[in-house]
């Protein structure tokens, strides 16, 4: 009764399942040779009868309903009533199947470990075995999102843009930060996708993610998501000051996006801006630093810009897909040439708050030549300029920070950008 009311609470659509190809193809063979499959699931009867409708392989369908749980033992009893005890052979995945392959002729084991394929092996003839996928370091990478831990590296952006880079102490706070940081995105990445399975199973790329592909099964996302919160809520603690409470606004913010500002249109990009933003915000308070107006008002602007690119980027790729409405965010594909003009509108922003800091007090105070500085002005032109062109392209990374840090071009500006702000700090040099 309470797997029928949760299949009749739930929005459900079998074609955004990730399917196992393999086994499908061999179903398909093994059909197409003259053998009757029945799809026989301890899942709720309408759940079942909407997958074998979809995949159309099926003969028959039997399953759980109101007044029985087709798992395990009960699953055994009604296959050896019908066809009798090694009348049948069956597929499964799990130990419950350990019950019915004690009854059936052969095993086909799907996407279990070594030692169930042994112990079904000591029931019944394995006639099939399909191996369960590795989840070895790239897939917990993957889970993890490793790779958008780079973005954390903005919690040092207030160090160097303050040129306090000789205190010991604060070079190790800001590391544990970091580190603080990395746990509690990766946490957050991991209920986003959680969250986010059904949307990501429809996208081109995001079908991929451990998730999204059942690579990885979710309740482990379940169980790894709040330890790894609890891990970065103590390092948080550990550094003191005001950071914990800014990482906790980053926490309740990461959900309030995750759980329905995504949805909202142009709200989604202003948050992604400011969960951006927060890192320099954070950084700044791990290392008990002031923060610099010209600082806020550029990260805010060049960072909505980046959302802007983030989101640009999607709708492209929706609509090379045929699609009018993207599923899971308020935006249709049309929106697209809208959002590019936001977007670089955003980037030409921040590029004026830069100049505009350039002929403040504050620089002189920091440089002994500025006339260097105004250099970074139209090296950041061309990066901003450069971003969206790619984006154009069809070229962006769904993380546009993430991409820069692989862009030849990116990665020149960057240097460009620094080599600037260091001379106009040392001064001439004659």
């Amino acid at each position: 009764m309470l797997k029928r009311h949760l299949a009749h609470r739930s929005d459900f659509d079998p074609s955004s399942l990730p399917y196992n190809h393999d086994l499908l193809n061999w179903l398909k063979q093994q059909r197409a040779q003259g053998r009757k499959l029945i799809l026989c699931t301890a899942s709720d009867l309408s759940i079942a009868t909407a997958i074998s409708a979809h995949l159309g392989v099926f003969d028959e369908v039997m399953a759980s309903d109101v007044t029985r749980n087709l798992a395990g033992k009960h699953k055994a009893d009604i296959l050896e009533q019908r066809f009798g005890r090694g009348g049948f052979d069956y597929a499964g995945n799990s130990r419950a199947d350990l019950a019915v392959w004690q009854r059936a002729r052969r095993a086909v084991v799907v996407n279990a470990s070594a030692d169930l394929a042994k112990k079904a092996g000591a029931y019944c003839t394995v006639e099939q075995v399909f191996p369960s996928p590795s989840l070895g370091f790239t897939a917990w990478c993957g889970v993890l999102r490793v790779h958008q831990w780079l973005k954390n590296l903005l919690l040092f952006v207030p160090l160097f843009a303050a040129h306090q880079l000789t205190n010991p102490d604060t070079w190790l706070a800001l590391i544990l930060a970091f580190c603080s940081f990395s746990l509690c995105a990766s946490s957050a990445y991991i209920a986003n996708d959680l969250l986010d399975l059904e949307s990501d199973r429809r996208h081109p790329r995001k079908c991929n993610r451990p998730f999204a592909s059942g690579l990885v099964p979710a309740w482990m996302g379940v169980v790894l998501a709040p330890l790894l919160l609890l891990g970065s809520l103590v390092l948080a603690w550990h550094i003191g000051g005001t950071f914990l409470p800014w990482l906790v606004f980053y926490v309740v913010l990461t959900c309030a996006y995750s759980w329905g500002l995504k949805r909202l249109v142009l709200v989604d990009c202003l948050t992604l801006g400011m969960l951006y933003t927060l890192r320099i915000v954070a950084g700044a308070a791990a290392a008990s630093m002031g923060l610099s107006f010209w600082l806020l008002a550029f990260s805010v602007f060049l960072f909505l810009s980046f959302a802007f690119v983030k989101r640009y980027a999607e709708l492209e790729v929706q609509l090379l897909s045929g699609k009018k409405k993207t599923h899971g965010r308020g935006y249709y594909t049309s929106d697209a040439p809208l959002v590019q003009t936001m977007g670089i509108t955003s980037g030409y922003a921040a590029v004026v708050v830069l100049a505009l800091y350039l002929n403040s007090d504050t620089i002189m105070q920091l440089y002994r030549t500025p006339e260097f500085v105004w250099g970074a002005v139209p090296v950041m032109l061309f990066w901003v300029n450069w971003m969206w062109m790619q984006a154009h392209r069809g070229k962006m990374h769904d993380d546009p920070l993430v991409f820069a840090l692989k862009d030849k071009a990116s990665l020149v500006a960057g240097m460009a950008f620094v080599a600037v702000l260091t001379m106009g700090t040392l001064g001439w040099p004659w």
